[in-house]
């Protein structure tokens, strides 16, 4: 009898193991990465015994690579009295440690006053504080000023990856998991592959660990929300998203798309438009808001205990707002791949509008790029009972693609918002798909290229950029590889081609020719002409997508 159960036990194993390998082999007829060096370097996990270390191989990978790259220079380094970005997050160590709250948004604004939302102020503290423990030198109140000893390198290095080990990464592997597997059902080797392609993207690893920033908090959080969205979890999505947007307030650009997509997910659909309308969950939408209300009022509790009085209070939300949103900078300040920056070579937008009158224009031109993602998606949820899990991430990149194209005060490495959820459409089984992903990847690294020569780190921008295109197989067989998509059509093959040909020739440029004394910026305003191009074309080519997709 026991040795009956025995036997019934083990058969029942086999069965569920045949099972899983019948499911992971269907996934793996779809997989396009079966011919590509990323997949030479991972298979050796394809036992299903072996996948769960995969995980921990690509993140072991990841600390190496970024701990590489930050061996290199940094923003702004040498760079006396001002020096950069890398000078900005120490100060803010530095003065939020040292200074009650209610002065942390008010002191010395000339240099590098804190400009972030308080969830930034408070990462800022933390770190301030652990870094304190160890060298009090780093972080003294003004005598610290552009220390740039290999020590604080070190820390402050070691600070950015902690952060992104503890927010962005496991929040890559969750949305992976959830929409690579549960949603798309694609195979655990499938969604491995991926997972590295997104964690060794360029962009990210060479602003948060070469020219120095944290922004890999404020995606991190980000992605949490698009998690739960898919989960339809709307209450905990707006917690995550809440948590992003007062992190680092360029999550704004998100905020469009998930208000209509939580919205088109307060009606049931029906048959008829009159009886879906009907449906819609008004308890639902207070509870929503009174999320986002009480998410808010939280991260706003220490400012509420500083504050003495109403006024204070009053003083200290207007001042964080000023700060968050410095619209008396202008249009854009450096070189950037926008509308503004490009357009502005033919025409002087300074000279001919008021600022009141910029912020007007561009308010208009942002809402009419960010509306069609939205709507579609929102027409969609409503009229269908199930929409492409994909839905989601198209709406999300293109609603932030508008937003980096006409809004106000974008910085180049604001590229990193629309960026990153556009990297999750690599989960598409159409292997061309792949290929405009991996190609706008490329368009995004290139156009920071201006700021990353700036920063000293041109060998880290060429190294990354050429290993991440090795790994879909850009230097092997044109049947094997991802960076070329095949079957699309001539527009995109004539784009594609042309921008690789601009980006080589303008790289060679840049590389034998000092720009003219009487044109400095000319290498620049070339990069970005060429990269709004790429971008404004793969902003349309997400609305094709969007409307095309089906359930």
């Amino acid at each position: 009898m026991g040795k009956q159960s025995a036997k019934n036990k083990k058969a029942l194993a086999n069965s569920k193991t045949i099972a899983a390998q019948q499911k992971e082999n269907s996934s793996f007829k779809q997989n396009q990465y079966l011919k590509t060096p990323i997949y030479d370097l991972l298979h050796v996990f394809e036992r299903a015994p072996d996948q769960w270390a995969a995980r921990y191989i690509l993140i072991l990978s990841a600390i190496l690579l970024r701990s590489a790259v930050g061996l290199g220079p940094w923003s702004g380094k040498g760079e006396k009295p001002i020096n950069g970005d890398f000078e900005a997050q120490r100060h803010w160590m530095e003065i939020t440690i040292h200074l009650p709250i209610k002065e942390w948004y008010f002191y010395d604004l000339q240099y590098w006053g804190l400009d972030y939302p308080p969830l930034t102020a408070y990462h800022s503290w933390v770190f301030g504080k652990l870094g304190s423990m160890i060298d009090s030198s780093w972080f003294e109140l003004d005598k610290s000023r552009g220390i740039e000893t290999s020590a604080i390198k070190t820390f402050m290095r070691y600070s950015s990856l902690i952060s992104e080990l503890v927010v962005f990464i496991p929040s890559v592997l969750q949305l992976v998991s959830l929409l690579g597997g549960k949603k798309l059902k694609l195979g655990r080797m499938h969604q491995i592959v991926i997972i590295a392609l997104i964690i060794f993207q360029p962009p990210l690893v060479l602003i948060d660990h070469g020219h120095f920033q944290y922004n890999s908090v404020m995606l991190g959080l980000f992605l949490f929300s698009v998690s739960e969205l898919l989960k339809d979890n709307l209450l905990l999505a707006s917690v995550w998203f809440m948590a992003s947007v007062l992190f680092k307030q360029m999550a704004l650009y998100y905020s469009p798309f998930i208000f209509f997509y939580i919205l088109s997910r307060l009606f049931k659909p029906r048959d008829k438009l009159s009886k879906t309308f009907a449906t819609f969950d008004i308890a639902k939408l207070m509870a929503v808001g009174a999320t986002v209300v009480v998410s808010v009022i939280t991260i706003l509790v220490p400012f509420f205990i500083a504050a003495s009085d109403t006024t204070d209070l009053e003083r200290m939300m207007k001042q964080i707002l000023i700060r968050m949103f410095p619209f008396e900078r202008g249009l854009f300040e450096d070189k950037v791949a926008n509308f503004w920056c490009v357009t502005n070579i033919f025409l002087k937008y300074r000279e001919k509008f008021t600022p009141e009158q910029l912020k007007g224009i561009s308010l208009c031109l942002t809402v009419i790029s960010i509306l069609p993602p939205c709507l579609i998606a929102f027409w969609k949820n409503i009229k269908n009972k199930q929409n492409h899990p994909s839905m989601i991430v198209y709406g999300f990149s293109a609603t932030a693609w508008g937003f980096y194209l006409f809004s106000f005060q974008v910085h180049e490495k604001t590229v990193l918002v629309p960026l990153i959820p556009s990297c999750f459409l690599l989960l598409s089984t159409d292997a061309d798909v792949v290929g405009v992903i991996q190609w706008i990847n490329n368009i995004a690294s290139f156009s920071l290229f201006p700021l990353l020569k700036k920063d000293g780190l041109v060998l880290q921008y060429v190294t990354l950029t050429l290993l991440i295109n090795w790994f879909v197989g850009g230097f092997s067989s044109p049947s094997s590889s991802l960076v070329w998509p095949k079957k699309s059509p001539m527009i995109v093959k004539l784009v594609i081609t042309g921008s690789y040909l601009s980006a080589f020739v303008y790289h060679a440029l840049d590389y034998a020719f000092d720009p003219p004394a009487r044109f400095p910026d000319i290498w620049v305003i070339l990069n970005c002409v060429i990269s709004f191009g790429c971008f404004g074309f793969f902003y349309l080519w997400l609305l094709c997508r969007m409307v095309k997709l089906k359930g």
